[in-house]
């Protein structure tokens, strides 16, 4: 029983040191991160905004506002293509284009062998685009009035080929404010963003679909997304075929120029996360690793510092400054959310085992579609 303590204690402090050190980086990493002009300048060419939709009918419309309300876009075309809704998507975005000619409207009838639906859809959207820069976007994206001019801004001004400003998570249900602000407190605080835009190495890339600028040569000359058919992440595969062809690129901060809920439920953000997750650290050795040390790391010096532990305190505290920095970077909610870290991390670790089960036992779906 002595051993087992002081193998606790010890692991309390290294977990501790990690989230103090961590953290100190995610702060560096806040004053790194790139942020898109508020005002900025015309865009001169074409941009294509592709996107790709199945059953959002309930989205589909705000989301195509937004696109079509761009300011500093004077050569805009907007490419929608229905990939075999079940709902009446494809009635609504025929409605805005008998409205507006910038609109067109593509009809898919599900992947082909070797695909997956999203690649699929964004791949036949990408071969009809005639812009200089693409910008994919998920229907459940609102974009300010700004948001494309700046994109491309960042995209030019930058140099490099493909970047993702991410938009601000919108979070409302108890789920979703513990798991959803996650996504950019994870890049902040793991990541080093400005290392990584130029690094060939495929495990530092983040990427997010959501909102995503690429060169149109560089797009085509990495593949496209028919070199990412299969994966589910495609958005992250994607930055990663761009960077293996010689380009650069990473995240950005879009918290002024996109807004997006993914989940409304917890059943719809268990389901969303189980089709993806389990991919996204690779080999099952990788994901019980990275799970580990989220628990020594995240959740280990909180229950430490409930039995008085004052390393455990020192942790605990590292990590909800870590937390709380990020929500205040990325417009989420910082206090009392980042009080809740230690169960934010527990759920995503319970949610990553979730997935990898599912996944081994076979039958995840998204959207009625089988799922590899």
């Amino acid at each position: 029983m002595r051993r087992v303590r002081a193998g606790l204690r010890a692991l309390t402090w290294v977990g501790s040191a990690a989230a103090t050190a961590l953290t100190a980086h995610s702060l560096l990493n806040a004053r790194a991160l790139r942020t898109p002009s508020l005002d900025p300048p015309p865009v001169a060419g074409r941009v294509s905004v592709l996107l790709p939709v199945r059953d959002e009918e309930a989205r589909v419309g705000t989301c195509l506002a937004a696109l079509l309300d761009q300011v500093g876009v004077a050569d805009l075309e907007v490419l929608v293509l229905d990939d075999a809704s079940t709902d009446r998507t494809a009635e609504v975005v025929a409605a805005v284009v008998a409205a507006d000619p910038r609109v067109r409207l593509l009809r898919g009838d599900g992947p082909p062998p070797g695909w997956l639906g999203k690649p699929h859809a964004c791949a036949a959207l990408a071969a009809e685009a005639t812009g200089e820069v693409l910008v994919f976007v998920d229907a459940d994206v609102v974009l300010a009035p700004h948001a494309l001019a700046a994109g491309v801004d960042l995209l030019r001004g930058t140099g490099l080929d493909l970047v993702c400003p991410y938009p601000r998570q919108l979070a409302h249900t108890w789920s979703e404010r513990l798991v959803q602000p996650l996504l950019q407190w994870s890049w902040l605080t793991t990541l080093p963003l400005r290392a990584a835009e130029v690094s060939p190495r495929p495990s530092l890339s983040a990427a997010n679909g959501q909102f995503l600028l690429v060169d149109a040569a560089v797009y085509r000359r990495a593949g496209g997304h028919g070199a990412v058919r299969a994966a589910v992440l495609d958005d992250v595969e994607l930055l990663r075929a761009v960077k293996a062809a010689g380009g650069r690129g990473g995240v950005a901060d879009g918290t002024e120029l996109a807004t997006c809920r993914m989940y409304e439920s917890w059943p719809a953000l268990r389901e969303g996360y189980a089709k993806s997750l389990w991919s996204a650290f690779g080999s099952l050795p990788a994901a019980a690793a990275v799970a580990a040390g989220l628990a020594v790391v995240y959740v280990l010096p909180p229950l430490a510092a409930l039995g008085g532990s004052r390393a455990g305190a020192v942790g605990y505290a590292a990590a909800v400054v870590g937390r709380y920095a990020a929500a205040e970077r990325t417009g989420g909610r910082s206090l009392p959310d980042a009080l809740g870290h230690p169960a934010s991390v527990a759920l995503l670790v319970g949610l990553l085992a979730d997935s990898r089960r599912r996944h081994r036992r076979g039958g995840l779906t998204w959207k009625g579609r089988a799922l590899p």
